[in-house]
């Protein structure tokens, strides 16, 4: 156990520390009111690659650690004595990343006597979607709840009966992310790294018509029927698309004309959020889930958002989408879920905890 056990609160003030990634993020909330969201990012140095080099972003937490919790502290006003729990990812992630999160939490555990919350890092995407960010937005968790959680590690469709303890994986991807599918067709067609923007952008003005891109794991043998659904009724597949991507841009090389970059831009995204969205929505109707949140990197995607939300509304659906600074990997992410566990009465972690970088979804906390 770690050094005190946080007695149950309504709004228990929690610290969060957020490092699977390349994103060294620390935020403070209260209850639900998010009092602050400090993020330090190292993609700049990651860009000539092409990737997130591991190595290169542990360096980089170990460095901004410091200086981000202290920004978080003096932006939320509070000192770490008052405090009522640390929350951190524990996984998934990179490993070496994690670590330097996980170390930095304990340290401030061990030193201030807070009980210490490992956390897992998709279901913290859930949980940002009730910090109070908005007019009107849900505080609680409504019933019938699900989540799409889309990003360069994960593109995941989960039944959420239970943030602190109910949570179930209906469906993911069998190869890329769709993050990595963005990341690797940027690639092709010489938009740089990270893809996701890139692409969108370049989106913007092109037509999503021009190529009729494979939606993959969409023919009748992998969806199956109602009565007898298919193995891959609700999971994703994107390496077939971004084979077709590589032949078509491969063909007007060959063929000595302009590779037309803005096109198939257009109708890669228009392939990735048709089979993201029609796929969850089909998997919300058949498990009856009612509200739908929302996460990860890739949720800041307008034609995703747009035709998402389009979706949601004609299956009568209600939509939750946090606010694109939330959607990308944060701490106040884990603090949000660090709170919610702590208003359960849920027990702390031990100050032993690993680096697990592939936590299942299912156990929230560790």
């Amino acid at each position: 156990m770690s050094a005190t056990a946080a007695a149950p609160k309504a709004e228990p003030l929690v610290l969060g520390i957020e490092s699977s990634c390349d994103e060294t993020g620390v935020g403070i909330v209260r209850g639900t009111r998010l009092l602050a969201n400090e993020v330090a990012s190292s993609m700049e140095e990651h860009v000539r690659f092409g990737g997130v080099i591991p190595e290169i972003a542990a360096r980089a937490h170990l460095e901004a650690f410091t200086p981000t919790l202290r920004r978080a502290l003096d932006t939320a006003g509070v000192s770490l004595d008052e405090v009522d729990a640390i929350a951190v990812t524990s996984g998934p992630g990179l490993a070496g990343a994690l670590m330097v999160g996980l170390s930095a939490a304990k340290g401030l555990a061990m030193a201030a006597d807070k009980p210490l919350y490992g956390i897992n890092h998709l279901v913290a995407h859930v949980a940002v979607g009730l910090l109070d960010t908005a007019e009107g937005q849900v505080q609680s968790l409504p019933p019938n709840t699900g989540a799409l959680l889309v990003s360069g590690g994960h593109t995941e469709i989960l039944r959420v009966g239970s943030l602190t303890d109910d949570v179930q994986l209906l469906g993911s991807t069998i190869d890329d992310a769709a993050g990595e599918a963005y990341d690797k067709t940027a690639r092709l067609l010489g938009l740089g790294y990270p893809g996701g923007p890139a692409i969108d952008a370049a989106a913007a003005d092109g037509d999503p018509k021009a190529f009729r891109f494979p939606r993959g794991l969409t023919m009748p043998k992998f969806e199956g029927s109602a009565e007898n659904p298919g193995k891959h009724r609700h999971n994703w597949s994107f390496s077939g698309l971004k084979t077709a991507v590589a032949r078509a841009v491969e063909q007007f090389e060959k063929a000595g004309q302009p590779v037309p970059v803005a096109d198939i831009a257009a109708s890669f995204q228009e392939a990735v959020v048709d089979v993201l969205t029609s796929k969850a929505v089909r998997a919300c109707r058949e498990h009856g889930i009612t509200t739908l949140l929302l996460g990860g990197g890739v949720a800041a995607n307008r034609r995703l958002r747009q035709l998402l939300g389009d979706r949601c509304a004609s299956a009568g659906i209600q939509l939750i989408i946090p606010p694109v600074k939330l959607c990308t990997d944060n701490g106040a992410m884990v603090a949000a879920l660090g709170a919610q566990l702590v208003a359960a009465g849920a027990s702390p972690s031990s100050l032993g905890i690993p680096a697990d970088s592939s936590l299942p979804v299912e156990r929230v906390s560790v």
